[in-house]
């Protein structure tokens, strides 16, 4: 009977698959889902009025820690899991790295939840989002920044910054109002501001009070001594709507060109990237084209002044 040989089994040539990717970076995790909440801890609660809190967060992830960069004048979406999402401003220095600083205004269900949190726990954060102040183009030049009420939180970023890089800038001016002694944020902060000699503070309140020794009056009254170097000066002012179109007069009236007035808005925001058209006024998105604009992008913003 025939035997089978057995043949030796035909060799395959096999290939290496060492293409793998490698880890992402942050700016990369980032990018791959700018929809994406980050948790974040809550590092510090610090009250400011009865209503207000300074919420320091930081990113657990090492790798977004380190990608988040933001400029004065943007905001992030905060996220209380299983409540819901909110855009709130940045309040704290790009120059301070490994944390961020919000100051949250109890309003409704989803800054409630913030304020009944504590120390150490998780809130989701993605961002940051919008067209910030020129910060680059301010420098070498005089500031007049003014603020009413709670704007003065968005506002702290620049001036935060342009304090970290004094040096930069000419002289700056800081006028901020509060309709009552009760409701002024930052109170420490305005004291170190009024004492320092390379800045012009003036801090006043809407109408009398029996505990007040103050200035009393609206912010613009701020403007009647005040001097101004009107080729070298660059304005910034973030609070109610109302307060805009007087506070620009003044400025305008000083000198100030209209190209070199910078406005912060909040309407309505919500996705953060202009897509959702929650914050859209006519051809533009406060959310993406914001939320600063100069005089002439405001100007056409139904309701802004």
């Amino acid at each position: 009977m025939e035997s089978k040989r057995r043949t030796a089994p035909t060799k395959l040539a096999v290939k290496g698959h060492y293409n793998y990717k490698a880890p992402l970076d942050g700016a990369e995790m980032m990018a791959a889902n700018p929809y994406r909440p980050w948790s974040a801890r809550i590092t510090s609660m610090t009250p400011l009025t009865e209503k207000e809190t300074l919420f320091e967060l930081r990113l657990i992830d090492d790798r977004i820690r380190d990608a988040f960069h933001h400029k004065p004048g943007q905001f992030v979406c905060v996220s209380v899991f299983g409540v819901g999402e909110v855009p709130i401003s940045i309040s704290s220095s790009p120059s301070k790295s490994g944390f961020i600083e919000i100051c949250v205004r109890r309003a409704g269900d989803v800054t409630s939840a913030l304020h009944n949190m504590q120390c150490g726990d998780i809130v989701g954060l993605r961002g940051p989002y919008g067209h910030p102040f020129p910060f680059e183009d301010m420098k070498g030049h005089d500031i007049l920044l003014v603020a009413g009420g709670l704007g003065i939180a968005p506002l702290r970023s620049l001036i935060n910054n342009i304090h970290d890089e004094r040096s930069e800038f000419g002289n700056v001016t800081i006028i901020y109002g509060s309709r009552s002694p009760e409701e002024i944020m930052f109170r420490e902060q305005f004291e170190m501001w009024s004492h320092r000699p390379d800045f012009d503070f003036y801090l006043t309140i809407d109408k009398p009070h029996p505990d007040w020794k103050g200035n009393v009056g609206l912010v613009t009254e701020a403007f009647k001594d005040l001097e101004v170097d009107p080729d070298n000066t660059y304005g910034a002012i973030c609070g109610p709507p109302v307060m805009y179109r007087f506070v620009v007069e003044e400025m305008a009236k000083k000198g100030i060109s209209y190209d070199r007035i910078f406005m912060s808005f909040e309407r309505h925001m919500k996705c953060g990237m202009g897509r959702c058209g929650h914050c859209q006024i006519g051809h533009q998105y406060v959310c993406f084209d914001g939320p600063v604009f100069n005089y002439w992008e405001a100007k056409n913003i139904q309701g802004s002044m």
